[in-house]
């Protein structure tokens, strides 16, 4: 599935360790004059910084005890407020993660972080105007990020406008080959659409990996669309972006294909 995107600014002399790592001992065994007596050693997270520990707890799911970690960074920076929205965010608490990326976005109005999460709130809340709005004005901001244009492309394609996604999928993926199969916690999942707009979603993906050159990935979401029921063959077979994918015998066999009913 295809994720939006959240975007965090993370300190690069800080890196959290991965989830179900290793937390060292609390002591060690003191062997001399043959006893054996535990020394308390330090907590291993009490040296951190607060902006740490908490993306430590949000590499672990744990996003209240991230919000409130974060809670304890700069309060005069936008950073802080992004990474305390996205917490909330993770939680389902899009009203809370609205409140701080718009307090983020307003101590820092060329913050394109914080101005794309809260594209991402106006899509959760399924008010796409102001989704594609936000986009638009990260994008200004941030010209080249792909991730921001994906996002920007899903929100066309919610308004049903889908030569416009189609073109800002290309731009993202001109950008970043991997953009549309990224998975991870720094994502939001894209609503649920119904059966019928899944198949019509994965056409378009397929015709923007056709477009670039990669037949492997638009056959693959050309069966997707198949198999969730897209109807228009004679699309398949006459778009020209599907040009170079007409003479593979793979895509003759998908023109053929018939799912198996469930």
């Amino acid at each position: 599935m295809l994720t939006l995107v959240l975007i965090a600014s993370i300190s690069a002399q800080q890196s959290a360790p991965p989830p179900g790592s290793a937390i060292p001992p609390q002591g060690f065994a003191d062997t001399r004059g043959g006893l054996k007596t535990a020394t308390p050693a330090a907590n291993p997270t009490s040296q951190l910084g607060p902006e740490m520990r908490g993306d430590i707890f949000m590499a672990r799911k744990m996003y209240r005890e991230a919000a409130e970690m974060y809670k304890q960074m700069d309060a005069s920076s936008a950073i802080t407020w992004n990474k305390v929205g996205i917490a909330y965010h993770q939680m389902l608490d899009l009203d809370a993660a609205r409140r701080y990326y718009e307090r983020a976005a307003k101590l820092n109005p060329q913050y394109p972080e914080a101005v794309n999460n809260l594209g991402t709130i106006h899509y959760a809340k399924k008010n796409y105007r102001r989704a594609v709005s936000s986009y638009r004005r990260a994008l200004r901001l941030t010209p080249n990020s792909a991730s921001i244009l994906s996002n920007l492309g899903t929100a066309y394609f919610a308004r049903k406008n889908y030569d416009e996604a189609f073109k800002t999928y290309q731009q993202a993926l001109a950008l970043d080959p991997e953009v549309f199969e990224h998975r991870g916690a720094a994502g939001v999942l894209l609503q649920e659409r119904t059966v019928e707009e899944r198949a019509k979603f994965h056409f378009y993906l397929a015709k923007t990996y056709a477009k670039s050159g990669n037949p492997e990935r638009a056959l693959n979401y050309l069966r997707k669309a198949i198999e969730e029921g897209f109807k228009e063959r004679d699309k398949m077979n006459e778009d020209p972006s599907f040009a170079a994918l007409r003479e593979l015998p793979e895509f003759q066999e998908l023109l053929q294909y018939k799912p198996k009913v469930l």
